[in-house]
């Protein structure tokens, strides 16, 4: 029997990506699963890089610079979030977009409906095969800005082959190259999605011509398992290892200190 959690092994996965003196940005998120993938494993992941090698990471976290962390509110309402002490709080929406612009943020978490085999995402909508709209999604917020400047954007997703797609559906955030199309024609600065954390293995995009590719599996899953949960192939790493579980410090620090009441790792 594991002596961890899935959750707590891509938080650790996710902490080792975050070096000392990164500002990290994470979105609000929404509930259950899809708040624990976009918002709880990256908190708690910042909060894991900053007890042990990366004590000068920061974190955005929505509008909040550096929420007091060791006083997580009761509930995640608006009123409970704006109240919450932190050592800044923007007012503006557009103040973000302007340092997302200036690139000053090292790295941003996202999560999407649709991602594909470039590293292309989608929140918008899903269409039927027609191209006819069949659901309307969230919308990009800052998605596309996150993608086009940000240092280290790091996709974290459950598999599955509705969300693991051959080619988006629509292109909220442009990834390494969609059509043959590469960054470069729209000048992007930032160099794109970086790596892919998931509930069974860890892709990055040093494939050919950036193309996903399968680096680390976690403990006790295989490949044909991985590959099935996928709407398309990976390139498969030359050098696939065992992810790297946290230690057992890391699994201390989750539970008795960072979230003792499972409201970041919530599902």
């Amino acid at each position: 029997m594991s002596d961890h959690t899935v959750n707590e092994l891509m938080a650790a996965v996710i902490a080792r990506e975050i070096a000392d003196d990164d500002l990290v940005f994470t979105g609000v998120g929404t509930a259950g699963r899809p708040f624990t993938l976009a918002v709880g494993l990256p908190v708690v992941a910042t909060r894991l890089a900053q007890a042990a090698h990366a004590p000068g990471a920061s974190l955005y976290w929505g509008n909040l610079l550096s929420p007091d962390l060791d006083r997580m509110p009761d509930s995640w309402l608006q009123d409970s979030f704006t109240r919450w002490p932190c050592a800044s709080q923007l007012t503006e929406t557009s103040q973000k977009i302007d340092m997302l612009a200036r690139c000053r943020f090292d790295v941003s978490f996202e999560s999407a409906a649709q991602v594909d085999r470039f590293g292309n995402l989608n929140i918008t909508r899903i269409n039927h095969p027609d191209g006819r709209l069949k659901t309307r999604l969230i919308g990009c917020l800052a998605q596309p800005e996150h993608l086009a400047f940000v240092r280290k954007p790091i996709i974290v997703v459950d598999l599955s082959p509705r969300v693991f797609v051959e080619a988006v559906d629509y292109v909220t955030s442009f990834g390494h190259q969609r059509h043959g199309v590469t960054r470069e024609r729209y000048r992007l600065p930032g160099p794109g999605p970086q790596l892919v954390v998931t509930d069974k293995a860890v892709f990055d995009f040093q494939g050919d011509g950036g193309a996903m590719r399968l680096r680390t599996l976690h403990p006790g899953a295989t490949v044909d398992e991985v590959v099935g949960l996928m709407g398309f192939r990976p390139e498969i790493s030359a050098t696939l290892t065992e992810t790297q579980p946290p230690t057992a410090e890391q699994v201390r620090l989750i539970r008795s200190h960072i979230d003792p009441r499972l409201s970041l790792l919530r599902a």
